[in-house]
Order: structure tokens, then sequence, then C-alpha cells
């Protein structure tokens, strides 16, 4: 039996959507505070205008066994990205704004294309600088019948007051925390603030959803997923992170302490992380994940 997503009545997601769009006039939707008018084709950090630009979408088997179930994860990716870090294994997709942007009704006929695919969810891959478009299509395709969860996938860097507007719209949060050190933050993404923006990010996450649910197929259906990519040496500051989601978010969280980072993009450049993590350096993230009492662990 597919899930069914509870959303706002279509008015008050009209009204979030229209809200949200107002602001790319001078946009601040993300901690960047860019101010630039996105509406007549400024950009700022992202590199997005007025429409979402879409990379790609269809069914994906790649994700977090709790989203892929069966049927798959039903991935729509946006290109261009609010962080652009270095070693982003989707460079391409990320720094560049590749396809073309879509108006809300394209976007929302993709939602529902993916529904009908049979996917599980439909999970939103770097949807932090077109939140406001993805929630005008999302107010047409609720309206055309989507019911399916919805998944947020992103880098961590939100801001609160955006993250408010998605109160009810998003079932499943997941965001990658990438490092909680100042320094990697401004030498890998030029974001110094990263460790303080994610940090209340992911507070506001698990306030609106809780722990991850998992019904008895193992499927997800609401909650919170966290990712953390294992860097090489210290450059990921991977304890700190599990130390504040032991003691900042729960125990209860589920973790997914991933083992695939290479030197993708300009991480060559970077001599102390041009290389691939050595498979003691994951064994020890996990190691002092049990250690400090997560026990919803992926990547085993």
């Amino acid at each position: 039996m597919k899930a069914m997503a509870v959303f706002p009545d279509i008015g008050a997601l009209t009204g979030r959507a229209e809200k949200l769009a107002a602001r790319l006039s001078e946009c601040d939707i993300c901690p960047r505070v860019c101010r630039v008018n996105r509406t007549t084709g400024e950009v700022g950090v992202c590199g997005a205008g007025r429409n979402a630009p879409v990379s790609s979408f269809g069914p994906h088997f790649g994700e977090e066994a709790p989203l892929v179930g069966v049927s798959g994860s039903g991935t729509v990716f946006f290109s261009g990205c609010n962080l652009r870090c270095v070693f982003c294994q989707n460079y391409e997709i990320s720094h560049t704004v590749e396809g073309n942007g879509v108006p809300a009704e394209r976007l929302a006929a993709i939602f529902l294309s993916i529904q009908r695919m049979g996917c599980h969810n439909l999970n939103l891959v770097t949807p932090t600088h077109v939140t406001p478009q993805i929630l005008e299509a999302l107010s047409l395709a609720v309206s055309g019948g989507l019911s399916i969860p919805v998944v947020y996938n992103c880098g961590g860097y939100e801001s609160v007051d955006t993250l408010r507007e998605l109160e009810g719209v998003v079932d499943i949060y997941m965001p990658d925390v990438k490092f909680l050190g100042t320094e990697p933050a401004s030498r890998y993404c030029a974001a110094p603030d990263y460790p303080e923006v994610v940090r209340a990010a992911l507070r506001e996450m698990a306030r609106q959803v809780g722990p991850l649910v998992i019904d008895r197929r193992g499927v997800a259906q609401r909650g919170l997923l966290v990712r953390h990519l294992v860097m090489p040496g210290e450059a990921s500051t991977t304890r700190s992170v599990i130390d504040f989601l032991a003691d900042g978010i729960g125990k209860d969280t589920y973790l997914n302490l991933m083992n695939q980072y290479r030197p993708c993009g300009r991480a060559p450049g970077f001599p102390e992380i041009g290389r691939r993590i050595t498979s003691g350096e994951w064994r020890e993230a996990l190691d002092y994940a049990r250690d400090r009492g997560m026990f919803r662990l992926d990547g085993l």
C-alpha cells in the first residue's frame, strides 16, 4: 500500500509558495543572502534564476535502503547549489546550472510522473536554492493528486526561516552534515558559518519531523535521516558531527556514515583531501558512533 503524505490545504500551500517567491526579488532564501533579483534573471552563488533548473529525474536505487524499498526513490536532481563544495561528487551539476529552468507547471508534471512511476517518495536533490519554485509546483501537484512522501535531500546549509515554511510539506529531511569546524567549512565551501547554520537547521528539521519512522515494508515514511561523508584525516570533523547528533539531536537519529569519498571536482588541488579514505578511517568513525550510543547506523 502506498504511503499517503499529508499536505497543508491548497490555499495555505499556495500562500507559502507566494511568500517565498516574493523573496526571490531580493533573494534571502538561503544563508548566503545574496540579495540579487532572481525574478529578472540575476543570479547569486547558486547560479539559478527565476525557474528551477532540473538536471534529471526518475527512479533511483542508490539511496539509503529505507528510501529505495523495492520500487526506488523518485529523485529530481536540481542543478546549481548554494554551497559548491570543492569535493562535490556531483560537481558538474552543482557548479553549473545544467538543464533548462522549468516553470511551475512543468515541475508539477515531473512530480506527478514520479508518482506514476511507482516510486516510494519524491526525493528533491539539492533543493535549497529552489525552495520557492518547489512549493509553487507542489501546490499544483497536490491539486493533481500527489500523495507520496516528500524528501528534502540537502547539504545542510539552510535558512531556518525558509525551513519553517516547509513544515507539514516535507515528510523526510535528509541533510548531509559535512563538517562542524570553521576552517574546513571556509576552505572547502567558502561558508565559515556552516557549522552554526547546520546545527540550527538540524534542530529545526528534528522539531518538525522527529526521528525516522520506517513501516513494516522497511520504507521510510517520515522523520530525519542524516548523512555524513567521512573524509580523509580530520577534514570532515567526524567526531564533532557524531557528538552533536548524539547530544544535540538524539541517539535515535538515523545516521548514514558514508565511505564513498573520492577526490572529485577540485579536491585534487587540496593535498589533505586528494585521496580516498582508508577502511580504517571509516571503521574508526563507525566505532566512535557506536561508542556514543548511536544505534541506527547505516553504511554497515
